[in-house]
């Protein structure tokens, strides 16, 4: 092909042509995807406020944040290129079969994700709260994304998935801010029950981790084949709830012991924390 200053004079012109009839365009994307920029970065410092506002979980908020923007980030590239004159439908079905397949093999950990958002949005328990699920009990340490940390009494880490918490009993011994203990002890038929209950009451009415209101009750539950049982019922708060029973349990055993009312060897505790 011979290069002549006509055929060179026709291609520049061709050019020129293409060039103005795109400039539009290219101006156009260009200010849609920087107008597109802006307008995600004051999405997210809303987002970011109203997560603060309503006490998100810091983790929850983050991670909840992140989605957002690569979610806003993938719609204005796909806004951009379609400015440009791009053909998007290939590039959107790709991306739908990809969210798809990566959806099917992390369903698992879709229902613990889905579980932890449930968690932190409806507040059954907050971190520092003590609850009893899964068969375990102890302090909720951290709530992460996928999974609950507790820790137990005897200072063992227990991870409970998110998605099995949340679609089962969730006990929390915190929410109230108080709670009372049921605790069972058992005297013979020939005790007086009248002052058993009086050495009880005074018991419970001298110890300072014992509230005064609600009022303690000692109540008969049961009369066994050779006992009766009663039952005291204390309340105390929750930072001085362990200790109270144990001062309780000592206290009534040695009190009925001085006045010569034998109880039975076992004691019971119902509320075990």
């Amino acid at each position: 092909m011979t290069l002549t200053p006509e055929y060179i004079a026709n291609y520049t012109d061709k050019i020129g042509r293409a060039l103005a009839d795109y400039t539009p365009r290219l101006i156009s994307a260009f200010a849609v995807l920087i107008i597109g920029i802006y307008a995600i970065r004051i999405v997210k410092r809303i987002v970011q406020k109203i997560m603060i506002k309503r006490e998100f979980e810091p983790t929850l908020s983050k991670f909840l944040a992140d989605i957002l923007i690569w979610a806003l980030r993938i719609l204005l590239f796909v806004v951009f290129i379609t400015r440009l004159g791009v053909e998007t439908s290939a590039f959107v079905a790709i991306l739908g079969a990809g969210g798809l397949a990566i959806g099917l093999s992390l369903q698992g950990s879709m229902s613990n994700f889905a579980g932890g958002m449930l968690i932190i949005v409806f507040k059954p328990f907050r971190v520092g709260d003590t609850i009893e699920a899964q068969g375990v009990i102890g302090t909720v340490s951290e709530i992460q994304i996928f999974v609950t940390k507790l820790l137990t009494g005897n200072n063992q880490t227990i991870f409970i998935p998110n998605g099995a918490l949340s679609n089962n009993t969730i006990i929390n011994y915190s929410m109230a801010g108080t709670r009372r203990a049921d605790l069972i002890f058992s005297i013979a038929y020939d005790a007086d029950l009248k002052r058993t209950k009086e050495i009880i009451h005074s018991v419970l009415k001298a110890n300072e981790k014992v509230l005064k209101q609600p009022e303690a009750a000692v109540v008969v539950t049961d009369l066994t084949d050779n006992s009766v049982r009663l039952a005291i019922r204390p309340w105390a708060t929750n930072a001085d709830y362990g200790l109270m029973v144990s001062e309780v349990l000592e206290e009534v055993k040695l009190a009925l012991q001085l006045a010569g009312i034998e109880t039975q060897p076992f004691v019971k505790e119902s509320s075990k924390k």
